[in-house]
């Protein structure tokens, strides 16, 4: 470690005499290098969904994660830098909250060199894991990454892309990578309470996520008032310092704007999935779905659970009994009842009309949505 009895380091970047061998070689060990922790809340409970890790240096003059970042890559070390970062943020992550997910960001080009990946290798399962892609050079094609992509779901991560919106570079990742977590850039945030233009982008980029299984977050959320705004249009995940600063873990949310939060008022003009919401069994693996069955005639359908609590697939007696296991649609507790009705006609014939497994903001099963009720609950008067 860095000596703390002869005084900090030279200043990281404060001087052209800046020796960032030697000050790189330091940090990518580990040394001088430390995480913060900034919460992620959920919107219509205003509670804490989960953290996003974020890369700091207090054991260096230099503090500016994006200076050390910009000197790794001009230095050529930028996958060990991060490698390093990485490390240091998942060391709390067995003290992680219940039903919270950890966020960490990875520059994408870097996912296929060997001090990426064995990052991954080390924690081996990766369930309640947010992989957040952040460019911090432009990447034209998602095509070579796929691969490490798969490999990261496959082992229970979820992907995010960050600054949505930001242009058409921006969207175009959006329908190449098909993210389970959008997060909009803070210049769509940013006084979006008055402008309407805004409004309406971050209302189309929720139809969007609503379309594709995804969760928008609103990131730099610094006033109560952008914070009613998106509160209004639905956005089911805020972060920002108007809810909490990054800090040691597991630091909780302002307590005055959680009130905020958990006292409002459902959006009214919308009707929802949480309102056709049903309850249905559940297994965590085919054969215990089809020793069910057999023990019990009238059960239509079992709910398959995976990892963590996320639902996998809807059963009935005879996928379960041949172990047939198809992925079933997923959607939020929020999403309007006419988008997931929209989103069901996409499927095949076969599976059209099974019901849609309804999830909370962090993935995790709450019920299954019957169409019947759903286009029920549109058709009526009332509803």
């Amino acid at each position: 470690m860095i000596p703390a009895a002869d005084g900090p380091p030279p200043s990281a970047g404060a001087s052209p005499g800046t020796n960032w061998d030697e000050l790189l070689a330091a940090a990518c060990r580990g040394e001088g290098l430390s995480s913060a922790y900034q919460p992620i809340v959920d919107t219509s409970r205003g509670t804490v969904a989960g953290y996003e890790a974020l890369a700091r240096f207090p054991g260096f003059i230099e503090k500016n994660p994006e200076v050390w970042f910009a000197a790794a890559r001009s230095h050529g070390r930028s996958a060990e830098l991060e490698a390093a970062a990485l490390r240091t943020a998942l060391a709390a992550r067995d003290t992680l909250p219940p039903n919270c997910f950890l966020t960490v960001n990875v520059s994408p080009e870097l996912l296929p060199t060997e001090n990426i990946r064995s990052v991954w290798r080390e924690e081996g399962n990766l369930g309640g894991l947010v992989v957040e892609l952040t460019e911090q050079t432009p990447i034209d094609s998602y095509v070579g990454l796929e691969p490490d992509l798969n490999q990261l779901r496959a082992a229970g991560a979820l992907i995010a892309i960050d600054d949505a919106g930001a242009g058409y570079a921006g969207l175009r990742h959006l329908l190449a990578l098909r993210p389970s977590l959008i997060k909009i850039d803070r210049e769509l945030i940013q006084d979006v309470d008055r402008d309407e233009a805004k409004r309406a982008l971050i209302s189309m980029l929720g139809t969007f996520a609503s379309r594709v299984d995804a969760w928008i977050l609103a990131e730099g959320v610094e006033r109560v008032e952008e914070l009613d705004a998106l509160v209004s249009l639905g956005v089911p995940l805020v972060q920002g310092y108007c809810l909490a600063r990054p800090a040691p873990p597991w630091s909780p949310i302002d307590l005055d704007v959680a009130h905020r939060l958990a006292s409002k008022r459902p959006v009214a003009h919308k009707t929802v999935i949480r309102d056709v919401l049903e309850t249905a069994p559940t297994a965590t693996t085919a054969a215990l779905a089809a020793e069910a069955f057999a023990g019990n005639p009238a059960l239509q359908s079992i709910v398959l659970l995976g990892d963590h609590l996320r639902p996998v697939s809807v059963l009935d007696a005879d996928t379960a009994g041949f172990g047939l296991v198809s992925p079933g649609m997923r959607v939020n507790l929020d999403t309007p009842l006419s988008e997931a009705l929209a989103r069901s006609m996409t499927r095949t014939k076969a599976s059209r009309f099974e019901p849609l497994l309804v999830t909370d903001n962090a993935g995790r099963y709450v019920g299954v949505a019957r169409l019947e009720r759903m286009i029920i609950a549109l058709t009526e008067p009332d509803g």
